[in-house]
């Protein structure tokens, strides 16, 4: 893969497991301790993977200079911290947010996402779960059978949009409103009724979703 990261995290334990399973998955991660020689040694990465809780400079303060000095390099915060103003304190300048602890599957899926959105990877296929998503070529494909997953426009919209939040969780009112441009109404089964049909297409076992998870009373979020 070739791709350079700079992991910057004081916690010696989730650094070395970090470290360990991103390595093993073809990246080249330059682990520090502090971000004193961040923007030295940002200039030659693809992306940063920071910290908030760090010795001397926080997280914050890091990831703004980095910002400062390279725009177009993205950042992706971690952090203990799941209060919603620390959120949007880091997203004012990060390109995301992933709250401790995470699987490193997730945080393997937001880094790809965030090298391929910034076109430090020529990759445009998405591994999810048994899913190859071929994003170019609006292509699904399940590896375990070979064959292609055919989706209406609707329901690959809908997908789509999620693709693009990653991890998060959103509500029904912001999918309605991104993928259908009207605004929601409450009791509106509609949406409701296409994630039922995307469930049984895409899910190895729709009454049991491992790709597309319900938030109860708020609302769903792909799962890494």
């Amino acid at each position: 893969m070739n791709v350079s990261l700079l992991y910057i995290e004081d916690d010696a334990e989730i650094g070395e497991w970090v470290c360990r399973d991103l390595t093993e998955r073809g990246y080249q991660v330059e682990w520090q301790r502090s971000g004193e020689r961040a923007a030295e040694l940002a200039a030659n990465s693809k992306l940063v993977i920071l910290d908030v809780m760090l010795p001397g400079l926080d997280g914050f303060t890091v990831g703004q200079r980095l910002k400062k000095a390279y725009p177009e390099l993205p950042i992706l915060m971690l952090s203990a911290r799941t209060s919603i103003d620390d959120k949007l304190e880091g997203l004012q300048f990060a390109d995301d947010y992933l709250t401790k602890p995470f699987h490193p599957d997730e945080l393997a899926a937001r880094i790809e996402v965030l090298l391929r959105r910034s076109g430090s990877v020529a990759s445009d296929v998405l591994e999810l779960k048994h899913l190859s998503v071929h994003e170019r070529e609006n292509r699904i494909v399940n590896r375990e059978t070979g064959e292609e997953i055919i989706l209406t426009g609707k329901q690959y919209q809908i997908f789509k949009f999620m693709l693009r939040h990653f991890g998060q969780i959103l509500t029904k009112e912001q999918i309605y409103e991104g993928v259908w441009g009207e605004p929601y109404f409450d009791g509106d089964k509609t949406l409701m009724v296409h994630i039922r049909y995307l469930r049984e297409k895409l899910e190895r076992d729709p009454a049991a979703p491992e790709i597309i998870e319900t938030i109860r009373g708020v609302g769903y979020r792909i799962k890494a």
